[in-house]
């Protein structure tokens, strides 16, 4: 009995001491941060008050009436229903063609997935150009369409749509490269004896291929929308949150609170604010949608 739980011990040290570095990181620099920034919510720290005060649920109330955090947060919501079912769908068929027995099929898909290899700020650069007024490829053809000079990132009613194009455009093929190793998992006997059945193409992707891949794209809708929440380092670049809070997010919001008016107490609590939401975004993903999937 003793040789027994010794060796369990033995095992599970094991296993343990293999883990714990991975383990020591994610405490120091998320789970910290994550319940600093819980604690920190709850008092009010800025400038004026140095040491903070503990005012319980002010921020929150504050949040509330806070038009330009609406605004942020409203921002982000389309930002992600604009850049998220279309790159996921623009992934899929792109998988699709990537996945067939072509010619130049690795050319196809190293040029599908090139612009993630691209730093974020170097593509927030080249699509800042693409959209320069008078110069910019994309800003030209907005203004021979509208018949004058259109300023993309410097209107509000179009600046968000710019961004919107320019995520998909860097996000759809990093996204590819999980559905097209989700395709080449699915046996391709299913789809011959479908052929022999004398099933249709797109009646074999809607029956076999987009069944099969669901846990891929469960996984894909994750990361897609936690990176719409995240991805704020073109904004520094591009717009600076303008004009008039129109591109303005709601990460890139906590860092001006932080770091430009400095109040610790009112980026904490919205920090906690995008926590919960992603959370609660995830667990109703992996809970509801999660029971509709065939991993077998």
């Amino acid at each position: 009995m003793n040789a027994g739980w010794s060796e369990r011990l033995k095992r599970n040290g094991f296993g343990w001491g293999l883990v714990l570095p991975s383990l020591l990181f994610i405490c120091l620099f998320t789970y910290y941060p994550m319940f600093k920034s819980f604690w920190l919510s709850f008092y009010e720290k800025n400038l004026a008050t140095p040491e903070p005060l503990f005012i319980g649920f002010d921020n929150y109330v504050n949040l509330l009436h806070d038009t330009v955090f609406i605004k942020v947060f409203s921002n982000n919501i389309w930002f992600a229903i604009g850049t998220v079912p279309t790159s996921l769908a623009l992934a899929f068929l792109m998988a699709l063609f990537a996945d067939k027995a072509i010619k130049g099929r690795g050319l196809a898909r190293l040029s599908f997935f090139y612009p993630n290899m691209i730093p974020m700020i170097a593509v927030a650069n080249i699509w800042l150009f693409l959209y320069t007024p008078h110069f910019g490829l994309f800003a030209r053809l907005a203004s021979w369409i509208a018949d004058q000079p259109v300023n993309l990132l410097g209107t509000p009613d179009t600046v968000m749509g710019a961004l919107v194009i320019m995520m998909i455009w860097k996000e759809a093929g990093y996204f590819m490269i999980f559905y097209l190793a989700g395709m080449q998992q699915i046996p391709k006997d299913l789809y011959e004896a479908a052929a022999v059945s004398g099933v249709g193409t797109f009646t074999s992707i809607r029956r076999i291929t987009i069944p099969l891949t669901m846990p891929t794209t469960l996984f894909v809708a994750v990361v897609a929308i936690t990176n719409s929440f995240k991805l704020v380092d073109h904004l520094w670049i591009m717009t600076k949150g303008g004009p008039n809070n129109s591109s303005n997010m709601l990460l890139y919001y906590i860092y001006e609170s932080t770091f430009n008016f400095y109040d610790q107490g009112m980026a904490a609590s919205m920090t906690v604010v995008m926590i919960v939401l992603l959370l609660l975004i995830s667990s109703l993903q992996f809970f509801g949608w999660d029971r509709k999937i065939h991993y077998e």
